[in-house]
C-alpha cells in the first residue's frame, strides 16, 4: 500500500510534495495510517486533532493517544476542545452538522495563521460509497452521484482510491495501534446503517463491487464535464451581462433543448433552489421577485434579471433636500445653477431640466415614487400616473428600479432624467431660471 500511495502521490497530488500540509487525526485507523503514509514518504506534515467532548473519557483517551502519537513522530500538533452539544442547540444543528462545521472553521484558522497550504483528511472509497448512498436515498442531482471529491480549494483527500479493508490490513501488517469509536458500529446514523446494512449486501451479491463502483463514478465525472461545457457554451450564448447584472431572455431560454435544467443550473450558484416559484416567475407579471440570501430574481417583461439584493433600492418615505446653488452626490448627483432667463439657450436634452426659479418651493425635494404619484407631463395639459407613464414608456425593471423624482413641496417637478411637469416649465413670462443638471 505504501508503493501505491506513494506513486498516487507523485501522479496526482504533486502538490502535497511543494507545500506543508496539515493532516486531521482523530485517533482512528484511517486517520493513523494517513499520518503514517506521509510521514513514510517524507512529506511536510503537521497533526491537527478535535476533542468534541462527545464520548465522555473517550474523547480525553482519543486527545492522549494523538498527542503521544504526534510527539514520538516529532511532528507539529494543534489540539482544540469544543462544547459540541451547547452549539448545536446555540444554533440549531446535529450533532454531526455542529462538528463539522467547528472543526472545518478551527482548520482554516490553522491554515492561515501557520501558513500550511492544505488540509489533508482519511476519507477513504468506502466513504465515498456510503455517500453516494446517502445522497441517493434522499434524492440528488448529478452532483450527489459522484461521492467524495478528491480535491476541493483547500483540501486534498489521498485516501480515496484505497477501501477499508486495505487501510485496515495495511495498519495489522505494520504493527499500527490506533484508537476504536465505539459510535461507530451504532446504527443510529444513517451512515452507519448504509455501513453496517447496505454495503455488505453490494459486497455480497458483487465481490467487485469497490472496482466497480470506481469505474461508474468515472463516468458520472465524464458526465458531469460533459454537463459542465454544455452549460458554460450556452450561458455565454444566451444571457446577457449589464455591469454586475445578468439577464436571462426568456425567449431564447424557451428555445434551447432543456431551458430548466440550464436556469437552475445557472441560478444555483448564486443561492437559488426554490424551483417550482422560479418556473411559476418566468410567467409572472413584470415586476415580481424571488429572493435568496444575497441576490434577487426579478420578472422584467421578457427577461429575469439577476442582481445583488443591496443594489436595489426599495421604496422609501425618505427625502433627500437639494438647495439652489448646490450639487449633491447622493443618491444621484444633482447640480442647480441660476440663470437669467434672456442669457439661456434651452435645450432638450432629458438630463437636464430648465425651470421657472419663482414658482418652486425650496428645498427641494429628491425621492422615491409612492402608490398614487402624479404629474403633468411636458407638453400636455392633464394629470398622469408615475405608474402609468413608467407602464407607457415601456420602462425595464432596471430602469424603474432607478426612478428618482424631484419634488417642489408636495408636487412633482421632474422624473428625473426622463420628462418634466408641464407647470414648472420656462415660459415667455418667466423671469428666473434654474437649470438642474443631472451627471450620470
Amino acid at each position: 500500500m505504501e508503493n501505491k500511495f506513494k506513486k498516487h502521490i507523485e501522479s496526482n497530488f504533486t502538490e502535497l510534495t511543494q507545500y506543508p500540509l496539515l493532516i486531521a487525526v482523530s485517533g482512528g485507523v484511517d486517520s493513523v495510517v494517513l499520518l503514517h503514509l506521509c510521514h513514510r514518504i517524507g512529506l511536510h506534515v503537521a497533526v491537527a486533532h478535535c476533542n468534541f467532548n462527545l464520548r465522555a473519557e473517550d474523547s480525553n483517551l482519543d486527545q492522549q493517544f494523538v498527542t503521544e502519537l504526534s510527539a514520538k513522530l516529532k511532528l507539529p500538533f494543534f489540539v482544540k476542545e469544543f462544547d459540541t452539544q451547547r452549539y448545536a442547540v446555540e444554533n440549531k444543528v446535529s450533532i454531526q452538522v455542529a462538528a463539522r462545521e467547528q472543526r472545518y472553521q478551527w482548520f482554516e484558522e490553522i491554515l492561515k495563521l501557520e501558513s500550511y497550504s492544505y488540509l489533508l483528511t482519511a476519507h477513504h472509497l468506502d466513504d465515498s460509497m456510503e455517500t453516494f448512498f446517502i445522497n441517493f436515498s434522499r434524492g440528488t442531482g448529478l452532483e450527489g452521484l459522484l461521492g467524495i471529491p478528491e480535491k476541493t480549494t483547500y483540501i486534498r483527500r489521498p485516501l480515496l482510491v484505497f477501501t477499508r479493508e486495505e487501510i485496515e490490513q495495511y495498519a495489522q501488517a505494520n504493527q499500527i495501534v490506533w484508537r476504536e469509536d465505539y459510535t461507530n458500529a451504532q446504527t443510529k446514523y444513517l451512515r452507519n446503517k448504509i455501513r453496517k446494512n447496505i454495503l455488505p449486501v453490494f459486497k455480497e451479491i458483487n465481490p467487485q463491487i469497490d472496482q466497480t463502483f470506481q469505474q461508474t463514478i468515472g463516468f458520472l465525472k465524464e458526465a458531469h464535464q460533459m454537463r459542465e461545457d454544455a452549460s458554460r457554451m450556452m450561458f455565454e450564448k444566451v444571457v446577457l451581462k449589464q455591469g454586475d447584472d445578468l439577464l436571462f431572455p426568456l425567449k431564447e431560454l424557451s428555445e434551447l433543448s432543456l431551458p430548466k435544467a440550464y436556469l437552475y443550473k445557472w441560478l444555483e450558484p448564486y443561492g437559488f433552489k426554490a424551483w417550482n416559484d422560479i418556473a411559476e416567475l418566468e410567467k409572472a407579471e413584470t415586476g415580481k421577485k424571488i429572493l435568496a440570501e444575497h441576490y434577487c430574481l426579478i420578472k422584467d417583461r421578457g427577461y429575469l434579471l439577476l442582481r445583488l439584493k443591496s443594489k436595489i433600492v426599495e421604496e422609501s418615505e425618505d427625502t433627500v433636500y437639494l438647495q439652489e446653488n448646490q450639487t449633491i452626490t447622493q443618491p444621484i448627483h444633482l447640480t442647480t445653477t441660476n440663470y437669467d432667463r434672456n442669457k439661456i439657450e434651452l435645450t432638450t436634452d432629458p438630463l437636464c431640466a430648465y425651470l421657472d426659479r419663482d414658482k418652486l418651493q425650496f428645498p427641494l425635494l429628491i425621492r422615491k415614487p409612492k402608490k398614487g404619484d402624479y404629474f403633468v407631463p411636458f407638453g400636455m395639459k392633464g394629470t398622469k400616473r408615475i405608474s402609468k407613464y413608467v407602464k407607457d414608456e415601456k420602462m425595464t425593471q432596471i430602469e424603474k428600479e432607478n426612478i428618482w423624482l424631484l419634488c417642489s413641496g408636495d408636487t412633482i417637478v421632474w422624473i428625473i432624467g426622463n420628462r418634466m411637469d408641464e407647470r414648472f416649465k420656462v415660459r415667455n413670462t418667466t423671469t428666473n431660471v434654474l437649470k438642474i443638471k443631472l451627471t450620470v
